[in-house]
């Protein structure tokens, strides 16, 4: 029997309240294994950019703890260095992460505060622009950059790090398909390489295809879970004030007509139901 594998990282029981506020997370447990793709959905102020920054240590647990590779994170330098070159977070707005006059500049900016040499400083920023198809930009000065181009740089700076777990704000929001697309590409070669990508959305349709597990905030708690399941969940998804995905009814019409076995995956895009509908005849 397969021993199980501990998670890079974990939020155990975790609690965090705003001061003055009221509590905004409460026993929340929350574990990324490495390599996997993972959803995080909730409404509007329900807790998901706060649930973000604890996991990367930009804010800090007022109940239970953070957790690398088991062990308890200690907030002093050492320990949030420690995390930092394992779990990186992007921010929503690009213009709220990029500051350095090229992009070059900016995502050279993590590594070179890790003390590494300069030859692999460079391999580091040259192995993140390569990934996110930004060669070209290298040089261009940041505030010349359009909106696209400068969320995959603020990527780029975290990918430039290497962390085992990369953490992402609604990383699609104001890109236009293609850009979401290019963005998925990179996302998926950056898990073939072992990354994890823990990815807040509102998009249900995007988490459905994209993830493998999910994580739902609701006023109840969080819930977690293959990606298929709790999406299909009406319950829960009205609690988390959440739309029901196309994919859902259009399984369970498929199935009905005798066009997809049960327990077989449904189409997950418009583009997988025209093949499917193609095969069937």
């Amino acid at each position: 029997m397969t021993a199980p594998t501990t998670p890079v990282v974990e939020l155990a029981h975790a609690g965090f309240a705003y001061e003055d506020g009221p509590e905004v997370l409460s026993d929340v447990c929350f574990a990324v294994a490495g390599g996997r793709a993972v959803a995080l959905l909730g409404r509007n102020g329900g807790g998901k950019t706060t649930l973000l920054r604890l996991l990367s240590g930009g804010l800090r647990c007022g109940a239970g703890a953070l957790l690398l590779d088991g062990a308890e994170v200690a907030y002093d330098r050492k320990g949030l260095t420690r995390l930092r070159t394992s779990v990186q977070l992007v921010v929503q707005d690009p213009d709220d992460q990029l500051f350095a006059a090229s992009v070059a500049q900016d995502v050279s900016f993590g590594p070179m505060n890790l003390g590494l040499p300069e030859e692999e400083v460079r391999l580091r920023v040259d192995g993140a622009l390569a990934a996110l198809d930004i060669t070209p930009l290298a040089d261009r000065p940041t505030h010349l950059l359009s909106y696209g181009q400068r969320k995959r740089a603020a990527i780029a700076g975290a990918v430039a790090m290497r962390p085992r777990v990369l953490v992402l704000d609604e990383p699609t929001a104001g890109l236009d398909p293609d850009g979401q697309e290019r963005l998925l590409e990179t996302l998926e070669r950056l898990r073939a390489a072992g990354t994890a990508v823990v990815m807040a959305t509102h998009d249900v349709d995007l988490a459905l295809r994209w993830a493998d597990e999910a994580a739902v905030l609701s006023p109840a708690g969080l819930r977690t879970g293959p990606v298929g399941e709790l999406l299909a969940d009406g319950a829960l998804l009205d609690a988390a004030r959440l739309r029901r995905p196309w994919a859902t009814p259009v399984a369970r019409l498929l199935r009905s007509r005798g066009l997809l076995p049960e327990g077989a995956r449904g189409p997950r895009t418009a583009e997988e139901l025209d093949a499917l509908l193609a095969r069937t005849g």
